[in-house]
């Protein structure tokens, strides 16, 4: 999926951000940590995805409190959307770089096109992964026989070694595996026995969960990922902490199990991802990912130019055509610290 905010704004994510002894702040020793629960709330904002009678989607990655969870660095959840109102997803070719897509569908579908030649359909419960590596293109339209479309759209930010690898595309449909207390769909990485085949540039975890109503769900997890919890239908609280839809629940590492909670009358869904804390330092604007300010200006240039690093994407049947790139800032970029 396309950011199509017609100003996006720049942002620059690294970890870190709190003073090391003898970095002109106080020792550990010295000043005692403020407690702070494990448990780290991200509310989502709403963005329109296209012209005046578009879709909303909710974004909750990346924001001010949190830009990574691992490497996941973006996280859009939208409907469910009736698209006889708002028209559905038409979102025309568009660049990416620096990243993978992973598209993740609750009801609905949609046809996926890029510029390696893929025409794929993203369904319910099935794992559409792109990588971008230094360019691609592609675009995303809902099927004529969808009514209700309502899913994920996810990015991971690839590291410095495979950032220019090469445009690939991959297709999975998890089992469901059994739970005490639930159903976990596995599509990245590895969990409650079960393993995805498809493979990724760092270490990470991608899940559906469906919650039974009124269970608790323990999940062994691996202590040094951090964890988030996405909320899409239900009365969720992670550790206690309640969850509402949209929301992500963010852990940091160190728990080796995660203890989610339906508190109500119906079954709860949410993604479950998480990663080994992301090292390097990245650069997010519109469509791209980069480590510099020149990255963004270069791939922007290439992709209005319409260079061959991006390619073509054939077949594409929707109402607009390619998607231009907005106007950069005038001002360079600025870093933003995690917490």
């Amino acid at each position: 999926m396309s950011n199509l905010e017609t100003r996006p704004a720049e942002v620059r994510c690294q970890r870190g951000g709190e003073l090391e002894a003898g970095e002109g702040g106080p020792t550990p020793a010295a000043v005692a940590a403020p407690e702070r629960p494990a448990v780290q709330v991200l509310t989502s904002r709403e963005v329109p995805l296209g012209g005046p009678r578009a879709m909303r989607v909710h974004r909750t990655l990346p924001q001010r409190q949190r830009s990574l969870i691992g490497a996941w660095c973006f996280a859009d959840h939208y409907g469910p959307d009736d698209v006889s109102v708002t028209g559905g997803m038409d979102v025309p070719p568009h660049p990416h770089t620096g990243l993978q897509t992973v598209s993740w569908l609750f009801s609905g579908e949609i046809e996926h096109r890029d510029s390696l030649g893929t025409v794929a359909r993203v369904r319910p419960g099935e794992l559409n992964l792109m990588t971008a590596g230094h360019g691609i293109c592609h675009s995303e339209v809902s099927t004529s026989d969808t009514t209700v479309l309502h899913g994920a759209q996810l990015w991971v930010a690839l590291p410095e070694s495979d950032r220019d690898t090469a445009r690939d595309f991959a297709h999975y449909e998890p089992p469901a595996v059994p739970l005490d207390g639930g159903v976990a769909r596995v599509f990245l990485g590895d969990l409650a026995g079960h393993s995805s085949p498809v493979p990724t540039f760092t270490p990470l975890l991608g899940a559906e969960l469906t919650v039974d109503p009124g269970a608790e769900l323990r999940v062994e997890v691996d202590p040094g990922f951090e964890h988030g919890v996405l909320v899409d239908t239900g009365a969720v609280t992670l550790e206690g902490v309640s969850l509402t839809r949209t929301q992500i629940g963010y852990h940091p590492p160190g728990t080796s199990r995660l203890q989610l909670r339906n508190a109500g009358a119906d079954p709860a869904r949410v993604l479950l991802l998480g990663g080994e804390p992301f090292p390097e330092q990245i650069i997010m604007w519109w469509n791209l990912v980069g480590r510099s300010h020149e990255d963004i200006v270069t791939a922007r240039r290439e992709w209005e130019d319409h260079s061959e690093r991006f390619g073509e994407v054939p077949g594409y049947v929707g109402h607009t055509g390619r998607l231009p790139a907005p106007p950069l800032p005038n001002a360079r970029l600025r870093p933003r610290v995690q917490p």
